[in-house]
């Protein structure tokens, strides 16, 4: 193999790539990096058997080949060259790496033992084109509620599901649960995606990139962001019936700015670390207020305010920390939290979308 590649091209490719080559595994292979001619380009690939990760980069192919590199190594290197035209040639079991003056060999080993790429049949598979945009926010609006338990595997990942009409995504980890509705479908899936594959999705896309696809078959997902693939495996399991746990309706409603509830939420945060994030909140109708209210047995307590329009008074205690998460991922400026007494789930959305986007997050015993 040799052609000519840019600095900067190569070092995204790796960059990217790099990160699911697994250092940890007893196969040694798994933690370098394939670099692979096809047909004008440079494919770069990594795996770590659980997820596949490569990305085409154009090239000037002199030789065709291939050759596995330790991933670490070639990552930091190309990324320090300078950026000019980098030259690889590949003779026996060393990468010859020449740019302006900066020449390495690197020992690899043969392509032949490196673990075959997951590839899905696109003629079968479920497909959705997603704007990059909403596949973003659908993604850090769900995982975060994800659970990392992994005596349940089924809740350390996100349930992409078709309900309606609608595609939704859906994690819990039996504390709080969100749903985010994605796009309309006529398809039907039902497929359990790690965490760490939805990750890796948001750390590789980037602003050129204006639609995803993503494609489904019974045990696989993989995204496509223009040159770049990434393939995982779904997590086997039914996940629970979250639906039934979502209240209809509430006794108190509560419309507030998101930035208020997010100040106040922060400061009785401060006091509640010693309880376990414990903070009370009251829904006034008179004082037409939201207030919450925080112990630090040693260092004293707080009670923080903001106006807020009240339906009916109430009061419930939640974990703070939960409560500036759901907080910190609602994009509207206003935040509707409905509750009902101090035992039943409480509800976050966003007052344009409510039915788009909704937050769940189990009362604590006061």
């Amino acid at each position: 193999m040799e052609l000519t590649v840019t600095q900067e091209n190569l070092t995204r490719a790796l960059a990217s790539t790099s990160r699911v080559a697994s250092s940890k595994t007893q196969l040694p292979i798994l933690s370098n990096i394939l670099l692979r001619t096809d047909g004008h380009r440079l494919m770069v690939a990594a795996t770590n058997l659980e997820i596949a990760s490569h990305q085409l980069i154009g090239a000037t192919i002199l030789n065709e080949g291939a050759i596995t590199i330790p991933a670490r190594l070639i990552t930091e290197l190309v990324g320090s060259l300078p950026k000019t035209t980098v030259t690889l040639k590949v003779e026996g079991n060393h990468l010859h790496i020449d740019a302006d003056g900066y020449k390495s060999v690197i020992n690899g080993t043969v392509a032949d033992d490196f673990p075959e790429l997951p590839t899905i049949n696109e003629k079968t598979a479920v497909s959705y084109a997603i704007a990059t945009s909403d596949l973003k926010q659908a993604i850090s609006q769900t995982i975060l509620t994800a659970s990392s338990d992994t005596t349940r595997p089924v809740l350390t990942g996100v349930y992409w599901h078709s309900h309606d009409g609608a595609l939704y995504l859906a994690a819990t980890d039996g504390y709080r649960l969100s749903e985010k509705r994605l796009v309309e479908t006529k398809s039907d899936v039902a497929a359990i995606i790690p965490t760490s594959t939805l990750q890796e999705v948001l750390r590789t896309v980037n602003d050129d990139i204006a639609e995803i696809e993503v494609l489904f078959d019974e045990t696989q997902v993989r995204f496509r962001l223009n040159d770049a693939e990434i393939t995982s495996r779904l997590i086997d399991g039914n996940f629970p019936d979250y639906r039934q746990l979502i209240p209809a309706s509430s006794d108190s409603v509560v419309t507030i700015p998101r930035s208020d509830f997010a100040q106040i939420t922060k400061v009785a945060g401060l006091f509640a670390r010693e309880s376990g994030g414990s903070v009370t909140i009251t829904a006034n109708t008179e004082k037409s207020t939201l207030s919450l209210h925080s112990i630090a047995s040693e260092l004293g307590e707080n009670t923080s305010e903001a106006t807020a329009t009240v339906t009916a008074d109430g009061q419930v205690t939640l974990n703070s920390r939960y409560l500036i998460d759901a907080l910190g991922v609602i994009d509207s400026d206003t935040v509707v939290f409905r509750f009902s007494g101090k035992l039943s789930p409480c509800v976050l959305s966003s007052d344009q979308n409510a039915g788009d986007y909704q937050h769940i997050i189990m009362p604590l015993k006061s």
